[in-house]
């Protein structure tokens, strides 16, 4: 049972998670030679989604502990900040970093976005049973099982985390029946391994050039829209007054508040419309869930806005305020991560960890084969693995213009989530020991 951390109450918790993200823009912005060489190693992102890590780590902070009341009984608790910076300021920032988007220059991106996705759904699909085998070599009882205790039942559902979400996961639970009393060292492996995934990208960003040449990548599309939305900045750049501040507030989180209530609507109407979207067993219980809803309708209304005099106030720090939201979402991600984790369940730890690297080695191989750039290998794999909620952090990491990019390609993966863990759970029935 995982007793209260240090701190329970989310607004010291949020005031420490500030503190930690003040340190490290304070630092990495530093003219100190140490600092500046370890900033070259270490990406300041990383740095901001470690140290709430390490905090969650050593028990400092926790996404969710239990408690005994007086009474006797267990309550479950959880922090609401993950809650908040996904539900609020993931969308307000999508709005604000869409607002100096060019969607033609978007569009120009072109095929190969899709395609090195497609290829990092496939390492999916296929790392699962290759991992499977691999430590079935060494540690069978690892990966065996019998009936609905069968591991294989398990590791689908982190499939149809990987590809596609929670509905997808939750789907998947559905189908296979794999035993509920086991099903918490599942979601471990997805969170722990899922994270240790992120950290690795987001320190890719950092190398980003010399991985590039290595792909021998034509950055030309991407640098293309940077320069165009750089270009355009610069056009309408101005000394932001308060009115300027409180009109980016207002557009932010209005669009925030038609985003929930267009997705209550929307989720309402398909469940309302269509029988399938209420079945957990089709990939079409998707479009039953609000969250879907509220990132497409919240990037639907940057894009509209992006074509209307609102445009101009990029030149106020548009971006830059949705890139503070998306920083403060970071932290909140890495205090998911409790690094501990890893020692709790040591064997299927691994075969998470090879399953990952099978996943990395397939999509950088096709990148490479097509020479498409490191951007879309770390938005591909991350719109597979950790979906709508981190896909654009990662897309906003090269350029906040990009955070829609994360978005979209997201969106396939809610698509492809279930029929994708299917197809991977037959394979890794069929490996089983």
């Amino acid at each position: 049972m995982h007793n209260p951390p240090f701190f329970t109450d989310d607004t010291i918790v949020f005031g420490l998670l500030m503190l930690l993200l003040g340190i490290v823009f304070y630092t990495s912005s530093s003219e100190g030679k140490a600092l500046k060489k370890f900033y070259s190693v270490v990406p300041a992102l990383l740095m901001c989604y470690l140290l709430p890590a390490i905090f969650s780590s050593f028990h400092i902070i926790a996404p969710e502990w239990k408690e005994i009341s007086s009474t006797g009984e267990i309550i479950n608790k959880e922090s609401k900040i993950y809650f908040i910076a996904s539900r609020y300021l993931l969308p307000a920032a999508l709005v604000l970093m869409t607002l100096s988007i060019d969607l033609k220059a978007l569009l120009n991106l072109g095929y190969k976005a899709i395609f090195v996705f497609l290829a990092g759904t496939v390492g999916i699909v296929v790392g699962g049973p290759i991992a499977i085998l691999i430590v079935s070599l060494f540690s069978p009882e690892t990966v065996g099982g019998n009936d609905f205790d069968a591991v294989w039942r398990g590791l689908s559902t982190i499939a149809g985390s990987w590809i596609g979400g929670g509905a997808n996961q939750a789907a998947m639970l559905e189908i296979f029946k794999y035993n509920q009393s086991k099903y918490g060292a599942m979601v471990l492996v997805d969170i722990v391994v899922a994270n240790i995934g992120m950290a690795a990208l987001l320190y890719g960003i950092g190398k980003k050039e010399r991985i590039n040449k290595w792909l021998k990548a034509d950055n030309s599309a991407i640098q293309k829209l940077q320069d165009k939305v750089s270009n355009y900045q610069e056009s309408v750049k101005r000394n932001p007054s308060l009115s300027d501040y409180m009109v980016l507030i207002a557009i932010a989180f209005t669009s925030v508040g038609l985003s929930h209530w267009g997705s209550q609507i929307a989720s309402e109407f398909c469940k309302n419309t269509f029988e399938s979207v209420n079945n957990p067993k089709s990939f079409f219980s998707t479009f039953g869930g609000t969250f879907f809803w509220m990132i497409t309708i919240a990037t639907i209304i940057g894009i509209i806005l992006s074509n209307t005099k609102l445009k101009t106030y990029e030149g106020a720090g548009a971006s830059k305020i949705g890139s503070i939201f998306i920083y403060i979402l970071v932290a909140s991600i890495g205090m998911k991560m409790d690094l501990s984790a890893v020692f709790d369940n040591p064997g299927l730890i691994v075969v998470g960890i090879i399953w990952m690297l099978i996943h990395f080695i397939i999509i950088f191989a096709f990148a490479k084969l097509i020479k498409a750039p490191y951007f879309f290998i770390a938005v591909g794999s991350q719109a597979n693995v950790g979906g709508a909620a981190s896909a654009p952090v990662v897309a906003a990491a090269f350029h906040p213009s990009l955070a829609s990019v994360g978005v979209l390609l997201a969106i396939f993966g809610y698509i492809a989530g279930t029929y994708g863990a299917i197809l991977c759970a037959f394979l890794m029935e069929t490996v089983s020991p």
